[in-house]
Parts: C-alpha cells; sequence; structure tokens
C-alpha cells in the first residue's frame, strides 16, 4: 500500500493496518486524523512525532506483542511476520552470544519488569548485546524512555515498509 492507499481507505481498514506498526491507540488514532499526507515523507514524520513520548502503560501495551530478542516469534499475525523480518538479519545466533543474550534477557525481565525491546534491524548480535547490557545499567525511568524510543523506531520502520 503506498501513502494514497493510506490516506483513502477508512478509518477501520486504517486503525488495522497500522495497528501492527504499533499497538497504541493514541498514536493509531492520531497518524489517522492527521491524514491526508502529502506523501510519505510526511506520513513518517507524523509517526516519529504523534506520539512521543509513549507513556508507561502505551509501552506496556506495546510490548505484548514483542518477542524477546534472539527468539524466533511464532505465529501468524502482522506482529510476528514483522518481528521475523526484522530479527532475520540476526541470523543463526550461535554459542557464546545466544547464551548471553538469553541470560540477558533474563537478568533484564528480572530487573525491569518486561522484555528487552531493540530495534533489530540493521543491528549485529554483538551489537544487540552490547546494547543489551548497557541498558541493564540503566535506572528505570531512563530504561522506560530508552524502551520507548525504540518503540517509536520500529515503528517508523515498519509503517516504512509497508508504504514501499
Amino acid at each position: 500500500m503506498d501513502v494514497a492507499g493510506l490516506n483513502e481507505v477508512p478509518a477501520e481498514e486504517a486503525r488495522g493496518l497500522l495497528r501492527p506498526c504499533l499497538d497504541v491507540e493514541r498514536w493509531i488514532e492520531g497518524l489517522i486524523a492527521a491524514r491526508p499526507f502529502a506523501d510519505a515523507a510526511a506520513c513518517l514524520e507524523a509517526a516519529r512525532t504523534v506520539a512521543h513520548p509513549l507513556t508507561p502503560q502505551e509501552v506496556d501495551d506495546a510490548l505484548r506483542h514483542h518477542p524477546r530478542i534472539g527468539e524466533k516469534p511464532s505465529g501468524d499475525s502482522a506482529e510476528a511476520d514483522h518481528s521475523r523480518r526484522e530479527q532475520a538479519g540476526l541470523g543463526t545466533i550461535g554459542g557464546t552470544v545466544e547464551e548471553q543474550l538469553a541470560a540477558g534477557n533474563a537478568e533484564y525481565e528480572r530487573t525491569f519488569g518486561r522484555v528487552f525491546l531493540i530495534r533489530a534491524a540493521g543491528r549485529t548480535p554483538e551489537e544487540i548485546l552490547a546494547e543489551l547490557q548497557r541498558r541493564l545499567t540503566n535506572p528505570p525511568e531512563q530504561e522506560l524512555e530508552e524502551t520507548g524510543q525504540q518503540l517509536e523506531e520500529i515503528a517508523v520502520l515498519r509503517l516504512e515498509e509497508m508504504l514501499r
């Protein structure tokens, strides 16, 4: 679908198209209200700004659809399809990195009470592991903010992919 198609679909259909990008009502409704977009760049800019910053509840709600980094998403939902494509660049994670990611994920969940989320697209497993280790040192408020920023980055990438 291109931006003209997104502009033209009924609001209910647009909600269904946007929800896999970021399951946050305020973001979805903000983008629908901002239509029509002059072009894809305007749509993506709105996607970057309309929900920033995400509230703690919005972060928690959006994380329900995200698998642990390094784990292959299951199911046939649009969210699972996105996650599979985004993590495909990780290739086959082997040995030590895979073990460290698993241990880091567990520590992160114990520390922050939610799944570790990072934009995987364009990052190597080693870069993700380094970010995970760095973010484990964040105070809770800073980590919540970083998680929200990662959700926003993922949303924009997913929307950009949808508009191609």
